[in-house]
């Protein structure tokens, strides 16, 4: 799922000036320097000043930023529009050593997606201490780069990267001015039994949150993500009306206790967030995350096979209560559970206003809200349970309900695509090739077998498809981040680095190569190769030749002579004329004889 922040950073559509900057100052030592404007947006605007300054009787450079409170810097990289665009000071002379920037405390932000993101607005200060100085230094050129992305509450503007340069005069820094911090780096944590008001909300009063949150609950009911199993909640009230009416009731009632189970688990979960570590969650801040995205798009999968009729498992019985009042109990949880479940990745924009003010909250009236959303779910079917007239009235199975369940499949198969953008490249194209071939295994266990297939039959099958699932799990699903650090396909870069003895490895690949997959897996994924790499300063590209005219495909052809057939990885010594050339999957070992014996 694609963060708006992130959006909104990539149109960079604002005519406004912070591309770079370059200001050459020759202040007096005690004399901050000219304000340089960083960024501005219609009324928004920020500037610096620096200047030489001592805090708590250290001597440093003070940067002095002054602005309006909606336009705000990112404190921390992991809650930036972008990793590396938090604020970054950096300060480099020949003749002084400055010791890492002291920051002021930070404030939290609601963005208009509801997540919580710690900023600096306004007027702060941050403090970078002079660490050492060489003997007899004076006046010293100090280089300045100021880097990071600034945002109002409706949009970012383009990354900054402000570079300047100024003369500070050590001997002196007796005489420069004191400065003062707003409060520590880390924050304050709230006195016990007292409101914690760092974030910010919308000032909604408790009367009308509570009614926000029935409503938001209600809606949840319609949304799309909900779809899959609205045709087996529907089959099973029509069935349990055919019970008694004492069963009826009470296993509707398990149907709402699953419902409220996962909302019962989110207001612990954000007791926990707010008491023991001072912090909230964002209602989107698990759907950022590359693991939850790419679970969410496997399960909607799962289900639009399952919608097709591909598969039979035993969860259709249950969830009709057969197998004894025990599995009709736990299959009526275990619904009401996972209609929750679904219903809150589309059911994002209405929750995030509930969701907001809650954590803006005393955790009591948090959870109070929390469990309201819950509520609002369960009604329709609490009502529905409550008035044996309205039972009566809803429409019996039959060939209707096929065709609209077989139809919510490609509704899910859409949603699931939707969320499969949100993933970056490398993660997509496994997530994609993974889905695919579980679809296939899928299709194996439900339809190769049947009931009177023979035992030995069956279990050869269906150990089959667990066996094409672990695999494609394997070789698709990556736990873990590149451990090398690629560069895209460069002639010039190549021939550069060849000419200045340094070896070159070359992995071709292209996204339709399956084999490519394996390579990774089986020789890049491996650390000792990784660090390999970096200790031998090897030069790593990865020359992309899925299209036919690219760059790498016609050098592939026409420079290195190779038909085409991938893979194809080649290792370039330092000196040699040709590189070593590896064909297939297994290269492993070569590659580390090759490094080892530069």
């Amino acid at each position: 799922m694609a963060d708006n922040r992130r959006l909104a950073c990539c149109l960079c559509l604002v005519p406004v000036l912070t591309a770079a900057a370059f200001v050459d100052l020759d202040a007096k030592a005690a004399e901050p320097s000219e304000a340089v404007e960083i960024a501005r947006h219609e009324q928004e605007h920020s500037s610096l000043r620096v200047q030489p300054a001592r805090l708590d009787g250290a001597p440093g450079l003070a940067f002095l930023f002054s602005g309006t409170h909606d336009l705000h810097y990112y404190a921390k990289s992991d809650t930036a529009p972008a990793p590396g665009l938090n604020l970054t000071i950096i300060v480099v002379s020949d003749t002084l050593r400055f010791a890492p920037p002291v920051f002021p405390k930070w404030r939290v932000f609601k963005d208009p997606t509801g997540a919580v993101v710690e900023v600096y607005a306004g007027d702060f200060t941050v403090f970078v201490p002079v660490a050492s100085a060489e003997p007899g230094a004076a006046a010293a050129q100090v280089d300045i780069t100021i880097k990071g992305i600034t945002c109002t509450s409706q949009l970012c503007l383009p990354p900054f990267d402000v570079e300047m340069r100024m003369r500070v005069d050590h001997a002196t820094a007796d005489t420069w001015p004191p400065v003062t911090l707003e409060s520590p780096a880390i924050p304050a944590e709230p006195a016990e039994g007292e409101q914690s008001t760092a974030a910010v909300g919308p000032d909604y009063s408790l009367g009308f949150a509570l009614v926000l949150a029935l409503v938001a609950g209600l809606i949840l009911n319609v949304m799309p993500c909900v779809w899959p199993v609205l045709p087996l909640i529907v089959m099973r009230i029509v069935q349990q009306a055919k019970d008694a009416r004492g069963r009826s009731f009470s296993l509707g009632l398990a149907f709402c206790a699953g419902i409220l189970l996962f909302f019962v688990a989110l207001a612990g979960l954000n007791i926990i967030l707010q008491v023991f570590y001072g912090t909230v969650m964002g209602w989107g801040d698990p759907f950022r995350s590359p693991v939850v995205v790419t679970t969410v798009v496997i399960l909607l999968v799962f289900l639009a096979v399952y919608m097709f009729g591909l598969i039979n498992f035993a969860l259709p019985t249950s969830i009709a209560g057969a197998g004894g009042s025990r599995a009709g109990y736990l299959g009526s949880v275990g619904m009401g559970l996972l209609a929750a479940i679904l219903s809150t990745p589309c059911g994002f924009g209405i929750l995030a206003a509930a969701f907001a003010w809650a954590q803006t909250r005393h955790w009591s009236i948090a959870t109070m809200v929390i469990l309201t959303i819950g509520i609002g779910m369960a009604t329709p079917y609490a009502i529905l349970i409550s008035v044996p007239g309205l039972l009566s009235r809803l429409p019996r199975p039959g060939r209707w309900m096929e065709l609209v369940k077989q139809a919510i499949g490609f509704t899910l198969l859409f949603i699931a695509a939707k969320f499969l953008l949100g993933l970056s490249d490398h993660r997509r194209d496994g997530v994609l090739y993974f889905c695919v071939l579980m679809a296939v295994a899928l299709w194996m266990w439900g339809t190769w077998v049947d009931f009177n297939s023979p035992r030995q039959r069956k279990y050869a099958i269906r150990l089959i498809a667990v066996a094409l699932v672990g695999a494609s799990a394997w070789a698709f699903l990556p736990a873990r981040t590149e451990l090398i650090d690629w560069q895209p396909w460069d002639a010039a870069h190549i021939d550069t680095a060849r000419a200045q003895g340094r070896p070159v490895l070359i992995d071709f690949t292209a996204d339709w190569c399956l084999n490519c997959v394996v390579v990774d897996k089986l020789v890049y994924s491996d650390r000792a190769v990784a660090d390999l790499i970096r200790a031998g300063n090897v030069l790593p590209i990865r020359a992309d030749t899925t299209e036919s005219d690219s760059p790498a495909t016609i050098a592939l052809k026409h420079v290195y002579n190779e038909p085409g057939t991938l893979p194809v990885n080649m290792f370039f010594a330092p000196g040699a004329d040709e590189p070593v050339r590896w064909r297939g999957t297994n290269f492993k070992n070569e590659l580390i004889k090759a490094i080892e014996s530069l």
